[in-house]
């Protein structure tokens, strides 16, 4: 009978009852429930983590920064709210550690009072390190630490990222900055080049016009000394002017006083004149008359004075008898008499030498009388001229006097002057000397300055001017210079499809196993009839090839469409794993065949070598020296690494040699259980009597 024959007629024992197709299905299902659910338990843990609760504590009081208010803590608490990351608790610090010793909170993370200032510090002057405060307790659960410390790490990542951008930021903006202003001081420089240009040919006008105006203040210096002594002429001169004012206001009040009387009583001024000019007039007419009869009045009056002199000499002089009370009147009698005759021999003398006087004397005459008439006419205004003419003559003595305390003054001045002319000469020689110290100083300074600007012009060229778009890129590299280097190659979505090419195979070993708790890795029949090894050997494997063929096929329809595992390589994968059940069922098969009920124990020893030695959870370099030294002798290890290439991608070499590998582990299982399945045609003691049954 040929093999797969028997293997059909292993099969068909299964359908003889209820309990051997109840079997037959559980052997089925059993790699779907050891792997699904085992997979399905921790399919993705990170997505679940918002059910996990832990303490959140915020006592960061925040900080103030050039006018702006920071609050780190709060912004990173919204923050860890919004994703979820965990179930966040806010609460005091003494209810996060009570929590977290009773198990309340897996973990607790506390960002401390000054947590803002420290952070806001990093772009300051003196940048300080914000500390969080993450605690654990792995009395309450392991992996949680251990999965808190990477999210941790991420947190406390992202928060100096955001230190570092504000402190680089604030680099870039001052480079900026900076470029600008010394662009902004270059052109000053160049700006201060031509004002020093212009400085210095100014200082050298200036200097020139010292020079002439130190010739020119000696001209105005011997000037003023010849003024000088003018205005002491001109002072001696208004001192004269006005002594002679003051004589003339003095004479003209006298005058005043002794008119105002007269001038008091206007009528009888103008009475008194009008009486003169007709006496004028008078006189005027009979002048000829008194010329002619003064002649005989001087003989008259000359011979009334010889006779009162006789009369007297007789009468009173010595040797007469005087007349005591005529004497006196005799006495003046002969004074009369000769004053009247010398007065009319005067008047004759004069109108008889002064024949051409008359005319005059006639002119005269008409003269006082016009005046005397014209005075009649003024008299009612004559003493408001009168007061008129006394206050001008006052008003000019006044002026005077002015006049001469001016030129005083005016003298000391011109005094002063000249010698603040002669101290300006030697200021002007002074400032002649600096002005031409400054011109030669300015002329330096030009070239100073040409030099600081074209320096300054090259030291703007050489500083970087960077837009908001350029420093948000050299600040996002500098912040964070190894984020594009954290990439990962055929990176898994979740730890589900990392972890499913270290469970997949666990699950059929297990379903091989338990199928040769179930099957006989040795047809008894054909056993029993003289078959030939190899066709007992294929007749025991592929009941459980093609039972192992039914287990992949539901597993990974369940994988993939009820937990949404994602392969690179599906059908390739299905293949893969194929070839893998089939060599999984050799090897239990030959150690069942071979040792019989201890072959069991040896399944599970193989078992527990090759999960311990696949590398399926850490890297095998990772484990202790035994298990690299069993790592490439075992056939899980080509298993586990060729699924990650086929569910991941990558390089496909590693499934190749994997192929290679289980198909010589599968024909060397079938060899060896070829060799047990002739040591078992011969029955001895032992095997009728097993010591051990399982």
């Amino acid at each position: 009978m040929r093999s797969p024959k028997l293997a059909a007629l292993e099969l068909k024992r299964f359908g003889r009852g209820k309990l051997p197709r109840a079997a037959l299905v559980a052997l089925l299902l059993l790699p779907l429930l050891y792997g699904a659910l085992y997979l399905w338990s921790f399919w993705d843990p990170y997505s679940r983590l918002d059910k996990v609760p832990v303490a959140l504590v915020n006592s960061d009081r925040g900080a103030t920064v050039d006018g702006k208010q920071i609050d780190a803590g709060g912004e990173i608490t919204r923050k860890l709210h919004d994703s979820k990351t965990f179930d966040w608790h806010e609460v005091s610090a003494e209810e996060a550690a009570k929590g977290l010793e009773n198990g309340t909170y897996y973990l607790s993370l506390t960002m401390p009072a000054d947590f803002s200032s420290k952070i806001a510090s990093s772009s300051g002057e003196d940048p300080a390190t914000g500390a969080l405060q993450v605690r654990t307790n792995d009395a309450n659960n392991y992996i949680v630490g251990s999965i808190s410390r990477t999210v941790f790490s991420e947190v406390r990542s992202a928060a100096s990222t955001n230190a570092s951008r504000g402190f680089l930021d604030k680099i870039f903006v001052n480079f900026s900055d900076l470029h600008g202003k010394t662009a902004e001081a270059a052109d000053g420089a160049d700006k201060l080049t031509d004002g020093a240009g212009r400085a210095q040919k100014g200082a050298k006008d200036l200097a020139d016009g010292l020079d002439t105006a130190k010739e020119k203040n000696g001209e105005l210096t011997g000037g003023l000394k010849k003024l000088n002594g003018a205005a002491a002429q001109l002072e001696t001169g208004t001192k004269d002017i006005a002594a002679g004012t003051q004589k003339l206001a003095d004479k003209v009040g006298g005058v005043a006083d002794r008119a105002r009387p007269f001038l008091k009583d206007p009528k009888s001024l103008a009475d008194s004149a009008e009486l003169v000019a007709d006496t004028a007039q008078v006189v005027d007419k009979h002048l000829e008359a008194f010329a002619k009869a003064a002649p005989a009045a001087a003989t008259v009056t000359q011979r009334v004075s010889t006779g009162a002199a006789d009369v007297y000499a007789k009468t009173c002089t010595k040797g007469a008898k005087p007349l005591p009370e005529t004497c006196p009147q005799l006495k003046r009698l002969k004074d009369d008499a000769a004053e009247a005759a010398e007065l009319a021999g005067d008047v004759d003398t004069l109108l008889g030498n002064s024949k051409g006087d008359l005319a005059t004397l006639h002119k005269q005459l008409d003269d006082l009388e016009r005046e005397a008439r014209l005075l009649v006419k003024k008299a009612p205004g004559l003493s408001a001229d009168l007061e008129a003419a006394v206050t001008q003559v006052n008003a000019l003595n006044d002026g005077a006097h002015k006049v001469a305390d001016g030129m005083v003054r005016l003298h000391t001045g011109i005094g002063s002057a000249t010698e603040g002319s002669g101290d300006l000469g030697v200021g002007v020689g002074k400032l002649g000397v600096g002005a031409h110290d400054l011109d030669g100083g300015l002329v330096k300074l030009v070239d100073g300055n040409g030099e600081l600007a074209g320096g300054l012009h090259d030291g703007a060229a050489k500083i970087p001017a960077y837009d908001q778009q350029q420093r948000d890129a050299r600040t996002e590299v500098m912040a964070d210079p190894v984020r594009l280097a954290n990439q990962s190659l055929h990176k898994a979505p979740n730890y589900g499809t990392g972890f499913a090419p270290y469970f997949i195979p666990l699950s059929l070993w297990v379903g091989a196993m338990v199928a040769y708790m179930l099957i006989a890795p040795l047809n008894r029949r054909a056993l029993a009839t003289g078959a030939s090894p190899w066709r007992i050997a294929l007749a025991g494997w592929l009941p459980v090839a093609g039972i192992g063929a039914a287990q992949v096929g539901a597993l990974m329809s369940v994988l993939h469409w009820g937990l949404g595992l994602q392969m690179a390589r599906p059908a390739l994968t299905v293949g893969f794993l194929m070839l893998v059940t089939g060599c999984f069922a050799a090897i239990v098969q030959w150690l069942n065949a071979k040792f019989g009920a201890a072959g069991r124990i040896l399944v599970l020893a193989v078992l527990m070598l090759q999960l311990t030695s696949a590398g399926g959870t850490y890297p095998v370099q990772t484990s202790p020296g035994f298990f690299n030294a069993i790592h490439p002798y075992l056939p899980m290890s080509y298993v586990v690494e060729s699924l990650r290439r086929l569910i991941t991608g990558g390089d496909l070499a590693p499934v190749w040699q994997g192929c290679a590998v289980l198909t010589a582990f599968t024909v060397g299982a079938l060899a060896l259980t070829a060799l047990a399945a002739r040591g078992k045609q011969v029955w001895t003691m032992d095997r009728l009597r097993p010591e051990l049954s399982l």
